[in-house]
């Protein structure tokens, strides 16, 4: 089953949420509710641009954006599925010894 929470770049933008790539350690924050005057992009100058750079200004509340980063981690900690992972097996070895007995 695939995981829910992973996408591709062409999913995640087309669905408001905060994204993290691991691998190139960016976080992107797509927000679809502000909308811009469509005729401002019907210029020569912008045609054929996929994204324009609106500001260097990050809108994000840094705050909650570190509660939601903090969150994820909590609930997604590599350490916490080892240790998941090894009483699985313990309890597997202890109910296999308990049917040989």
């Amino acid at each position: 089953m695939a995981d829910p929470r992973r996408l591709e770049l062409e999913e995640l933008v087309n669905r408001p949420g905060t994204y993290f790539n691991p691998q190139i350690e960016v976080l992107l924050v797509v927000d679809d509710s502000p909308e811009l005057d469509a005729e401002i992009f019907n210029m020569e100058e912008y045609e054929g641009a996929e994204w324009v750079l609106i500001s260097d200004e990050v809108p994000v509340d840094e705050n909650r954006r570190d509660e939601l980063l903090e969150t994820f981690q909590t609930r997604h900690q590599p350490a916490a599925r080892a240790d998941e992972e090894e009483l699985a097996e313990e309890l597997e070895e202890d109910e296999l010894e308990a049917g040989r007995e």
